[in-house]
């Protein structure tokens, strides 16, 4: 009797771990706090004179927001949005991949992948060590200006995204 109730315990123990071993919890980014940080930096971009868009993406690089200010170029949205879903996809910020990516170097065929916008502004946004989305920035006059302005919108959010 005792053998037939530690099999039993033993076979709902392996179905549990099992079953927990089949699923994981992920944390994902509000639409309010993804717009936030979206004003945010547009905001930023603004106060130095620049016309940007700018793109929220989830985890998975799905848009969540997309801020287009009324004199940015239409290529803006595009390019904003394939900045932060590189970004969220590579888990780093494309101003370092930009180096890494180069031609002759192993890691250039990234260049080539569609979707992929190899050009600094795009950044993650993670909370407590897990990716919830990213930012992409574009219309400043470079990479390195559109990145600013995605690092105000993530830091406009900082403290909600931190437990």
């Amino acid at each position: 009797m005792k053998s037939a109730i530690l099999a039993a315990a033993l076979v709902s123990l392996s179905v549990s771990a099992g079953a927990q071993d089949a699923t994981y919890t992920v944390k994902l980014m509000t639409p309010e706090t993804a717009l936030v940080a979206a004003q945010a930096a547009l905001k930023h971009c603004r106060g130095l004179g620049y016309q940007v868009t700018v793109a929220v993406v989830d985890r998975s690089g799905i848009a969540q927001v997309v801020l287009r200010d009324r004199f940015a170029g239409p290529h803006t949205v595009r390019t904003a949005t394939g900045k932060a879903w590189t970004a969220a996809s590579f888990r780093t910020s494309t101003a370092d991949m930009v180096g890494v990516t180069q031609a002759g170097r192993p890691e250039n065929g990234v260049r080539h992948l569609p979707g992929v916008v190899m050009i600094g502004g795009g950044i993650p946004i993670e909370s407590g060590g897990t990716l919830v989305g990213a930012i992409g920035v574009s219309g400043a006059p470079g990479g390195a200006e559109d990145e600013h302005c995605a690092k105000a919108g993530v830091e406009a959010i900082r403290d909600a995204l931190e437990f």
